[in-house]
């Protein structure tokens, strides 16, 4: 099975840092983040990886090589103006003929890849969506009102519960046709649109464990200070 790893953004969001390395090159500990993916991916057998790269992408061919050194095989595709996290699989139709799957160059996670690949597989659907659940605090008081503006609720810094996508997807080659063939920009959130108006059978897989974004500055400053606890655990390095 193939694994694409989306590494092509900008990471406005932890600027200054990524100003001179991309989001996917940012240290954890002695290694990048993109080195924790690969070596995730290859202790779950993957030998075939294909880098979606971009932003600075000569960094990342610097360092990643051609995955000999973490026993695998990387190949890279180059978008040469920002498709966002779905377009960049135009660029590799061909060679996406059987399940793959596809992950944010920016995920850390301890999801069992090989359950993941079970259940969808038990499913038989288009795609499969690794899922986290998410507290989400209001800040303020929420005022509930009727038509005529009379309040009718009032809740106190609420908090929501929900479920969000963690980034890291199983999808069967057939989830191309919903793609765009011009070199236009597409998103995830364009994908689910797609697929939901669509009826296309969708699934989410349930994730109880660790999972971050570092996109954010906070979110990247927590999974430094949890390296030597949590991630030469996981991984074996």
């Amino acid at each position: 099975m193939k694994a694409v790893i989306l590494a092509g953004g900008r990471g406005t969001r932890l600027r200054p840092f990524t100003t001179v390395l991309p989001k996917p090159l940012m240290p954890l500990g002695d290694v990048p983040v993109i080195e924790l993916i690969i070596r995730q991916l290859a202790h779950c057998g993957y030998r075939d990886i294909i880098l979606s790269v971009g932003y600075l992408a000569e960094l990342l061919r610097a360092y990643c090589g051609d995955g000999r050194r973490w026993d695998v095989t990387i190949t890279y595709s180059h978008e040469e103006q920002p498709l966002s996290t779905i377009a960049p699989l135009t660029l590799i139709r061909d060679e996406l003929t059987e399940t793959f799957l596809v992950m944010n160059g920016d995920v850390l996670s301890d999801l069992d890849f090989r359950a993941f690949e079970a259940f969808h597989k038990q499913h038989g659907g288009l795609a499969t969506v690794a899922a986290a659940r998410r507290e989400v605090t209001i800040d303020f008081g929420v005022i509930h009102t009727d038509p005529d503006g009379r309040i009718v609720n009032f809740l106190e810094k609420p908090r929501y519960d929900y479920v969000v996508s963690m980034g890291v997807n199983l999808f069967e080659p057939e989830i191309l046709q919903y793609l765009p063939n011009s070199g236009k920009p597409f998103g995830f959130d364009n994908l689910m649109y797609a697929l939901t108006r669509n009826h296309a059978r969708v699934y989410t897989y349930p994730h109880e464990g660790f999972w971050l974004d570092i996109g954010r500055l906070e979110d990247y400053e927590k999974a430094v200070n949890e390296y030597d606890s949590r991630w030469r655990h996981v991984l074996r390095p």
